[in-house]
């Protein structure tokens, strides 16, 4: 099991084969209770299908993987129950309203339906969306839909949410005000796990770990990154390591 209390993901030469090719080459990394975590990576580094692994959805080939105290080989479904998720693609449904997305997710979760409807209130007063609740999905704006979906996602109070891109394709202003989401959630003590492609976001992260062709090639708080590569940001940072500079 875990062996601290501040560790809520613990991974050991994590090993990820999809016949010959090698998705996962050997990760070995730790995720502290309430961090915002970066996991940063090119397309193809195989961030997702780490995700996918932690997230109790694929068995990984080798290696010791724990999540929330939970095995990922013997109990994915613990682990399922313990964590949110949102994909970069959202996971609404389109053809339900606002309300019935969050009264759907909040019952897959299995809460009791007096919380639910309690919660719902709060969650629609605090996103602005009470004049909105009974619109379809499909109509509400983007970045109404990513802070909707975010919400969703961490509704039932888990002990870990994984965001995978989920600021792509909004304008800066809206990024913004899902950061102060993020950073909100993980003063209850929530750990966040996020990939994003925009490494001004890498910024506000607690630790970020850069993943290049499979294999996690540097793992520190972005400051310390930054001044071990003499770089003026994570832009740069990112860029030495992806073309190995």
């Amino acid at each position: 099991m875990i062996d601290s209390d501040t560790d809520v993901i613990r991974v050991r030469e994590l090993v990820k084969k999809f016949g010959s090719f090698v998705a996962n080459d050997r990760l070995s990394f730790r995720v502290h209770k309430g961090e915002i975590f970066g996991f940063l990576g090119a397309n193809g580094a195989g961030k997702t299908t780490t995700i996918r692994i932690l997230c109790g959805l694929s068995y990984p080939t080798s290696g010791e993987i724990e999540v929330a105290g939970h095995d990922v080989y013997t109990q994915r479904e613990r682990i399922k129950r313990k964590i949110g998720y949102m994909s970069q693609k959202f996971s609404l449904y389109e053809d339900l309203t606002v309300s019935e997305n969050i009264r759907l997710y909040a019952g897959i979760y299995g809460l009791d339906r007096r919380y639910i409807l309690q919660r719902e209130k709060q969650l629609l007063q605090q996103l602005g969306l009470q004049d909105i609740q009974n619109q379809f999905i499909r109509k509400i704006p983007l970045g109404w839909k990513q802070k909707l979906a975010f919400s969703v996602a961490v509704f039932h109070k888990p002990a870990i949410v994984f965001l995978d891109e989920p600021t792509g394709g909004v304008d800066p202003i809206t990024r913004r005000q899902f950061w102060e989401m993020i950073h909100e959630v993980t003063r209850e003590g929530i750990t966040v796990f996020v990939t994003t492609h925009y490494m001004d976001e890498a910024e506000y992260c607690d630790r970020v770990s850069i993943m290049v062709d499979g294999r996690i090639e540097a793992l520190e708080p972005p400051a310390v990154l930054k001044e071990r590569y003499n770089c003026g940001d994570m832009n740069e940072v990112f860029i030495k390591l992806a073309r190995k500079q």
